[in-house]
């Protein structure tokens, strides 16, 4: 039996038909040598364009109907991948998530993966096809309603069939040769990283890092899959591969940059903190907006500060909901975070090195939030580029 790898492309790297000619080309060749699951995410902009299609007919477009119009394009990325092995000679069958046995929890838009019985996966495997995955999406068991996993949730879509499979490692491959110090569209300095941790990268995209979706890694780390994050075209590159066990002594070392472009801050006109974020999650659900990423939740006596990320069609939903609340405060101008990943931030050296750089760069810092391998600043969307640059001296 030949050896099994997950592959999982983005959508740029399927962006139009020539890409997807190119990526099943790479495909069909790697299938010589290994059995291959490939997980695929709509093409290109694909996803934007139905969520901006919903809104100009819908204005709460409802999230069981959204869940039935976004999971469209990883539908019409598998087929035509499999369309385009096929005339390789390469033998492949594609399978929408609730075919290939991902089952998740009731929830629509950000749904989470319960179980993988991957029966016909497994029959199309040992019958030498190249099974072609649509990503980012499962189907209810109990309601028998298909779902979908949240933005990048074909990441999370992957390491689940590298886990229920126990493959060699789960391959994400985009259109960047690695995972970066920092954005290298923002900082030209920037360098790919050989070697990652599950926690680093774990602490990196919850802060932002857009590699892969946070949740991805999380599994990975619960399931001991190995991660593989590289190019998908042919060209050469080391890559960056995450696995248990990488940078195990106590150093005080700076590791990366990540940032979320819109934070938003809200504050609770409600005493009580749990009240508060009930009484939020409440209006979210009677508008029917999923919840977006908690960031941090600061408790005062008179009121409670949320912070909240999200992909950008949320975070709109958001500002036009609290706009004009009774109970929730929003602030004026958006927020960004600037997470420095690092080993040993428990030391004063690491938080007195970021708020110096800050200092120097004449940015205010909002608030400075610590945890067990960052260093946060937040401050305003506009300074975020110019933070990013002043703090990617200190790697």
């Amino acid at each position: 039996m030949k050896p099994l790898i997950v592959q999982k492309y983005g959508g740029a790297t399927l962006a139009d038909p020539q890409k997807i000619k190119a990526v099943s080309a790479r495909i069909a060749n790697q299938s010589q040598e290994n059995s291959l699951i490939v997980v695929v995410s709509a093409m290109g902009k694909t996803t934007n364009s139905l969520i901006d299609l919903a809104s100009q007919v819908s204005s709460h477009p409802q999230r069981r109907e959204m869940d039935m119009l976004l999971t469209v394009g990883e539908r019409i990325s598998m087929s035509l991948v499999s369309m385009a092995l096929n005339d390789l000679g390469c033998r492949a069958i594609s399978f929408t998530g609730s075919q290939a046995g991902i089952f998740t929890d009731d929830s629509h838009v950000n749904a989470f993966i319960k179980d993988v019985k991957g029966f016909r996966v497994e029959e199309a495997l040992q019958d030498n096809k190249v099974v072609i995955l649509a990503g980012f999406q499962g189907v209810s068991p109990v309601t028998k309603e298909i779902t979908t996993l949240g933005r990048g949730g074909s990441d999370t879509s992957a390491v689940a069939m590298a886990a229920a499979f126990k493959a060699e490692r789960c391959e994400i491959l985009k259109d960047v040769p690695a995972v970066f110090t920092a954005d290298p569209n923002v900082v030209k300095s920037a360098r790919p990283l050989q070697e990652l941790n599950y926690d680093q990268l774990m602490e990196m995209t919850f802060w932002g890092a857009k590699v892969l979706h946070y949740r991805s890694v999380e599994l990975a780390k619960l399931r001991d899959v190995t991660l593989y994050i590289g190019p998908a075209s042919n060209k050469t590159s080391d890559g960056t591969l995450v696995k248990k066990g990488l940078n195990m002594f106590e150093s005080c070392k700076a590791l990366s940059l990540n940032s979320h472009e819109t934070v938003l801050e809200i504050k609770s006109v409600e005493k009580n903190s749990a009240k508060a974020l009930k009484q939020l999650q409440d209006l979210f659900e009677a508008k029917q907006i999923a919840f977006p990423q908690l960031l941090h939740c600061e408790i005062h006596q008179d009121k409670t500060e949320i912070l909240l990320t999200g992909p950008q069609e949320i975070m709109g939903a958001v500002k036009r909901e609290l706009q004009n609340s009774k109970d929730f405060e929003l602030h004026a101008s958006d927020f960004s975070t600037v997470t420095l990943t690092c080993t040993g931030s428990t030391s004063p050296e690491i938080p007195q090195k970021v708020l110096e750089k800050i200092d120097q760069a004449q940015v205010q810092a909002r608030k400075l939030i610590m945890s067990a391998m960052s260093a946060t600043v937040l401050v305003d969307a506009k300074e975020r580029n110019k933070t990013i640059e002043a703090l990617h001296a200190l790697i």
